[in-house]
Parts: C-alpha cells; sequence; structure tokens
C-alpha cells in the first residue's frame, strides 16, 4: 500500500508561481510513474503531468508546457510539480497519483494510488 500527501497549494496572483511536493510512503516510490492531475468545480478530473520512475521521460498536458516542470527525489520518496506564470484558469485542486510502471501514463484510470489534493487558487 502507498500513501501519497499532496502540500504546497495556496492562493497567488496570476503570473506568479507555487510549487507542489507530493510525498509517498512505501519503499516502492522509485519503481513508479508518477502523475499529476488537476480538477476545477464542474469539470472532469484532468491530466497536468508525469514523470517515469527515472525521470528519463516526462510529458505534460499542452495548456502547462512550458509553464510547468515535474521532477522527483527517488531518495525522499517525493515528487514535486513547479508552476510558473501561473494564469486564472490554472485554479483547481492539484492531485498527485502514482503507480507501478516503467511507461509515462495520462489517463487517470491508469493509476492505482492518489493523494488527497491540494488547492490551487490563481486570482486575476
Amino acid at each position: 500500500q502507498v500513501q501519497l500527501v499532496e502540500s504546497g497549494g495556496g492562493l497567488v496572483q496570476a503570473g506568479g508561481s507555487l510549487r507542489l511536493s507530493c510525498t509517498a510512503s512505501g519503499r516502492t516510490f522509485s519503481s513508479y510513474t508518477m502523475g499529476w492531475f488537476r480538477q476545477a468545480p464542474g469539470k472532469e478530473r484532468e491530466f497536468v503531468a508525469a514523470i517515469t520512475w527515472n525521470s528519463a521521460s516526462v510529458y505534460y498536458a499542452d495548456s502547462v508546457k512550458g509553464r510547468f516542470t515535474i521532477s522527483r527525489d527517488n531518495a525522499k520518496n517525493t515528487v514535486y510539480l513547479q508552476m510558473n506564470s501561473l494564469k486564472p484558469e490554472d485554479t483547481a485542486v492539484y492531485y498527485c497519483a502514482g503507480t507501478s510502471t516503467t511507461v509515462l501514463l495520462t489517463h487517470t484510470g491508469s493509476y492505482v494510488y492518489w493523494g488527497q489534493g491540494t488547492q490551487v487558487t490563481v486570482s486575476s
């Protein structure tokens, strides 16, 4: 069993930055593909970014490409999402997710473990 706990959300003005963290329990984190998703009110949960176990491959949604950066530190069992140039449309609850695979995954149904989410609000 793996537990994921997100942190780092908050309120920021448009153009600002936030860094989200997701810390995992369990010894198998280093073998997991990790992803970040987000869900705005009244909308479906959508893919944001993913990273393979060894950080060799990353993938981003078009809406965040060039502004967000996903990274991980396996020694700390932590995956990060650096968010720059934030826009009001980035406002959502952000979730991290993980699953035991060596490939990048972008669908919510492909991930087994989920965190509880952290709120990000971007004011205009």
